[in-house]
């Protein structure tokens, strides 16, 4: 009989244990689903947030195109005023050298208008050249500033380090 209870005593040690193991492997069972569901959450947050830069970054993109095309426009609008104005200026100091030159007295009084004329009208073509260049390179500037803005946005972002 003592075998019996030997058997019987090993076989209720067996099954103690048995059931423990089951115990503990439902625990580390449940500890993993749980780590892998919080990381699982983790990720998507992550996901979730590059996802919404990215939309911030493409929608500060498209306001910087559209600020630089409004600013481009208006400045051409206003480059082609100066221009006309220039040109214009330019048609009224013709038409007064003409009359000018149609009321002199001689042909030395006209070669000396004429000489006089034509210095003094490409002195002001080309004073009036440079200022159209000036505010071609200005507009240019202000322009393109929206947009280097963003690149230099761009350059810190692609700089910074990914976050672990």
């Amino acid at each position: 009989m003592k075998n019996q209870a030997d058997v019987k005593k090993v076989m209720t040690d067996a099954a103690q244990a048995g059931q423990k193991a089951m115990e503990d492997g439902a625990v580390q069972a449940r500890v993993a689903v749980e780590k892998g569901l919080e990381q699982a959450n983790k990720t998507a947050a992550d996901l979730l947030k590059a996802a919404e830069e990215a939309s911030e970054f493409g929608r500060a993109n498209l306001e910087a195109v559209t600020k630089a095309s409004q600013l481009y426009m208006t400045g051409v609008q206003d480059l082609s005023r100066q221009t006309m104005a220039l040109f214009q200026a330019l048609s009224d100091h013709t038409l007064e050298g003409v009359k000018t030159l149609s009321a002199v007295k001689s042909l030395k009084e006209a070669a000396e208008f004429q000489a006089s004329f034509t210095k003094t009208t490409f002195e002001r073509a080309m004073n009036d050249g440079v200022k159209l260049q000036e505010a071609a390179f200005k507009l240019a500037e202000s322009s393109f500033a929206p947009i280097n803005a963003r690149l230099t946005v761009a350059m810190e972002k692609v700089g910074k380090p990914l976050a672990a």
